[in-house]
């Protein structure tokens, strides 16, 4: 007797599903760019509706400081990939095509997280914005990743024609492309298909995906902007357009939870939602009442929304406060997992805060460089570092310190740093030592 067709499909999606049960957690990274803290409507912003990422949020934990490693892009992206501070692996400013204009060369020794996963049977993939390298031996299949659909560059001038001084950056692994349509889009649409294809596999997936939005050029299709405005009357053009890209962006995450789901998968996924600096003041980002923006070292510039579900493990609607950085994902995730971390980094493992264990941990010295040129930073590198509730910054390199405590200022409106001259001896003397380790890395290409 032939089976039935229903029956077909309940075995296929049996299958999927103890397939899915039987095997490691996948790993999905969310990166945004230039997301700003509070332009995430989970944090009771009323302009802007984002009930995506708000879902996530009501299924895992929403974490209050986190911190990226940068108050830009490369920097952020190299300590997220490798657990280090970006400096110690060659990254300290943006990787940029135009040679006169770059200030980073990733260390082509530096293990990166799909690397390590890969070892362990992980599939490896990497859609969108990669910024760590254009040439070999730093594009992303020389990396870790078996499959790379994206971005190598660090902006694209329009999201309709993906170019960069005139030059198209868009790759599928190491042959050259030109998809059409807005990379928004394009990078949802290439994720659902990978996560389709996947559900299929025996293997465990670790999915990079990393969209360009909503850093500027600020081009949300019209659709997006026209409900935007008609919800929003009066609202300043510039704030609406950037509200519509975010939202365009919210959906296209939506987009791929739903792949999840609808394969079976999301149930043993570990998703990681973050981003990799502050927002852009100049096109009106929302950092809440944090004290300026991208670029800056207060905490506007490195505090950033970040969730991270699982719904097997990590208790839904739950928060953090714990102060962790973007390099501590490496080791998380790998503790998360069961693989043993391979190597020294600097980052460190929050996996008891996300499984809620009573662990308590050591205080730490956080510090975060950028390295810039220009006139306005003249190829030079300026710090911060944070050791408890203290704070000392230098917002550019040819501006005096400033010290600042956290708990009782969290806006970063009165500067002790004359007031206090041992906490600024201790933390410059802190902040010397990264500085110094960062020195020896090279970050020109040899």
């Amino acid at each position: 007797m032939k089976k039935s067709v229903f029956t077909v499909l309940v075995w296929c999606l049996s299958g999927c599903l103890l397939l899915a049960q039987n095997k490691k957690p996948n790993i999905l990274i969310i990166l945004t760019d230039d997301l700003g803290y509070h332009d995430v409507s989970y944090y009771d912003n009323k302009d802007v509706k984002t009930p995506n990422i708000d879902n996530l949020r009501k299924d895992g934990m929403k974490f209050d400081y986190f911190y990226s490693n940068s108050p830009v892009c490369a920097p952020t992206r190299a300590s997220l990939m490798s657990g280090r501070y970006p400096d110690f692996v060659g990254v300290p400013g943006l990787i940029r095509y135009n040679k006169e204009n770059n200030w980073g060369y990733l260390n082509p020794s530096t293990i990166l997280l799909p690397k390590v996963l890969k070892k362990a049977g992980y599939q490896t993939a990497h859609i969108g914005k990669w910024n760590l390298g254009l040439e070999s031996p730093n594009l992303p299949n020389e990396k870790g990743f078996d499959y790379f659909h994206g971005w190598l560059e660090d902006m694209m001038e329009d999201y309709w024609t993906h170019l960069r001084h005139g030059i198209n950056f868009m790759r599928l692994n190491n042959k050259k492309i030109e998809p059409e349509g807005h990379a928004t889009d394009l990078f949802t649409q290439w994720s659902i298909e990978y996560i389709q294809k996947q559900s299929q596999s025996k293997n465990p997936f670790f999915l990079y995906l990393a969209y360009n939005a909503p850093h500027f050029p600020v081009q949300p299709p019209q659709a997006w902007l026209d409900k935007v405005i008609a919800r929003n009357p009066g609202i300043n053009e510039k704030r609406a357009k950037l509200v519509a890209l975010i939202e365009h962006l919210d959906d296209g995450i939506g987009q791929v939870i739903d792949a999840l789901k609808k394969s079976g998968q999301y149930e043993n996924t570990i998703i990681i939602f973050t981003s990799d600096n502050g927002g852009h003041l100049p096109d009106l980002a929302n950092n809440g009442e944090l004290r300026d923006g991208k670029q800056s070292m207060y905490e506007g510039g490195i505090r950033v929304p970040t969730v991270i579900t699982w719904p097997k493990k990590i208790e839904k609607a739950s928060s953090s406060v714990q102060v962790n950085l973007t390099m501590d994902i490496f080791p998380t995730m790998l503790e998360l997992v069961g693989i043993p971390m391979p190597h020294k980094v600097e980052g460190r493992s929050f996996a008891s805060v996300l499984l809620n264990k009573d662990v308590k941990q050591t205080e730490r010295p956080l510090y975060f460089t950028r390295r810039e040129g220009g006139i306005q930073y003249g190829g030079k590198a300026y710090h911060a570092v944070r050791l408890g509730d203290w704070k000392l910054l230098q917002n550019s390199p040819f501006q005096p310190y400033e010290l600042y405590h956290l708990k009782n200022d969290p806006l970063e409106k009165n500067n002790l740093v004359n007031s206090n001259p041992e906490m600024v001896k201790k933390l410059n003397n802190l902040l010397m030592t990264f500085i110094q380790e960062g020195g020896r890395v090279p970050w020109q290409k040899p």
